[in-house]
């Protein structure tokens, strides 16, 4: 017997910017690996910039990662967070049938602003998200200074 299947039009443009979507899924150009070469990291995590009075704050989704995985580092201005994220071993019996999540290595890299202070920042993972907390340097308050004219 012949089923009738339903014609989703949308599908079709699924299936593109699946495939399309590894082409530019933001796979950015790494240095400073040890090799002296070029690296290009496999995926880019999502991040948030906060900004309060106190401190910049970033948020990076890392679903799935330990906190042993993942590296933060302030060299030269410049706030990078790495790591690695494993894929799934296929099981005998598992069959996967869509994986859209990236996995492998990754690099993010911020520069900081002027009144940020790199010497002391904090990071915390917890829950999948990485907060790295980014402490504003005290602005001096302006003050009258008064003249006096001889």
């Amino acid at each position: 017997m012949t089923q009738l299947a339903t014609w989703n039009p949308f599908r079709e443009l699924d299936e593109v910017q699946n495939r399309l979507g590894g082409l530019f899924s933001g796979r950015f150009p790494r240095f400073g690996d040890g090799s002296g070469g070029l690296k290009l990291a496999d995926w880019s995590p999502q991040v948030d910039i906060t900004e309060d009075d106190k401190e910049y704050l970033i948020k990076a989704d890392l679903p799935e990662m330990k906190k042993d995985e993942i590296k933060v580092n302030v060299e030269n201005g410049v706030l990078s967070v790495s790591g690695e994220r494993k894929t799934e071993k296929e099981e005998k019996n598992k069959k996967f049938h869509r994986i859209e999540r990236s996995y492998g290595t990754f690099q993010r890299s911020f520069a900081l602003p002027d009144d940020a202070d790199g010497t002391k920042v904090k990071a915390e993972f917890k829950e999948g998200v990485l907060r790295v907390h980014l402490p504003k340097n005290p602005v001096a308050k302006p003050r009258a200074i008064e003249v006096k004219v001889d």
